[in-house]
């Protein structure tokens, strides 16, 4: 049978994959759509389940063929391909689901590692879904927790921003509202724009804990550990930026604890010279208290009757 993406369905046949210098037989897919991670950098990081699967299926969505057809040559899967990505997805997803509704077995890969980590795929789970098919997640390699694993910076409890923007501006203000999450931050950057990224960090995040990681489990992986403000010295002074980059930086200081007396006190006498927002912010930022409750005491300070309730 042949599909309107002209990908052959030859699922009657038998499909193999090679692993451990042989060619081994790979079980026939249950229907629905399986979210396979691939590797990051390194062919030797995907499962053999990911093997198995991708060279059961019907049809595997790629981001980029090209990237893809590596991994396929190496393991020997012969599965035909069809493009996935944010710039076909809205034409591809129909087809993508009439297989799905005809009882097929679709895989669905990023160019490396987690599909739908900072790749497409997002709409697609949800229409699938919703329409009723099944939907597996084939895990594997994560640039994300590779990144936090050899970090050394806590890892209890992450924040994983992605990219963040490209222009200056927006950046910086959304830096600004990262500023204060109570947990490891997470975020992925092109080598091109690492420079600026880790300048504009730097002067949100001073002397904060970070680890710049590059081109994971591949050949020149790189992790450089150190203060946001060296390293972005580092970056700034002619590091190589060629490849793919995870920032990791830790988690900011918890505040130390203000009495409510001195937090009246800063309130009152900053109340004088300028209005209650400016006011909750200025003391907000010298105290390293939350603004929320900064905010609530302002308010409790400035009602005539005193009632702190919002």
């Amino acid at each position: 049978m042949t599909h309107p993406d002209g990908a052959d369905d030859s699922n009657q046949k038998p499909r193999y994959f090679r692993a451990f210098g042989q060619d081994i037989a790979a079980r026939p897919a249950s229907p629905g759509l399986y979210l396979v991670a691939t590797p990051i950098g390194n062919l030797g990081d995907v499962t053999i389940r990911a093997l198995e699967t991708l060279a059961a299926v019907e049809v595997v969505a790629c981001e980029d063929s090209r990237v893809t057809h590596r991994l396929f040559e190496r393991y020997g899967i012969q599965t035909p391909l069809i493009p996935y990505h944010d710039h076909n997805a809205a034409t591809a997803r129909p087809k993508i689901l009439a297989r799905l509704e005809a009882g097929a077995a679709v895989a669905l890969v990023s160019d490396a590692g987690t599909p739908l980590v900072s790749d497409p795929g997002f709409k697609l789970v949800r229409a699938a879904r919703a329409a009723g098919y099944a939907v597996t997640a084939l895990p594997g390699a994560s640039a994300v927790l590779a990144a936090l694993a050899v970090a050394g910076l806590p890892t209890d409890r992450f924040f994983f921003e992605g990219f963040l923007p490209p222009r200056e501006a927006a950046r910086r203000a959304r830096i600004d509202e990262l500023a204060a999450i109570p947990a490891t931050l997470v975020l992925f950057e092109t080598g091109p724009r690492i420079g600026a990224m880790l300048g504009d960090l730097a002067a949100a995040f001073g002397t904060r804990a970070a680890a710049v990681c590059r081109e994971l489990t591949k050949l020149h992986e790189e992790v450089r550990r150190g203060e946001v403000v060296e390293l972005a010295q580092h970056y700034a002074q002619g590091a190589e930026t060629r490849g793919e980059f995870v920032v990791v930086i830790e988690p900011p200081a918890e505040a130390a604890a203000v009495a409510e007396a001195d937090l009246d006190a800063m309130l009152r006498h900053a109340l004088t010279t300028t209005s209650l927002k400016h006011a909750v912010e200025a003391v907000a930022a010298a105290t390293g208290q939350k603004r929320r409750l900064v905010y609530q005491r302002a308010l409790a300070l400035t009602r005539p009757d005193g009632d702190e309730t919002d």
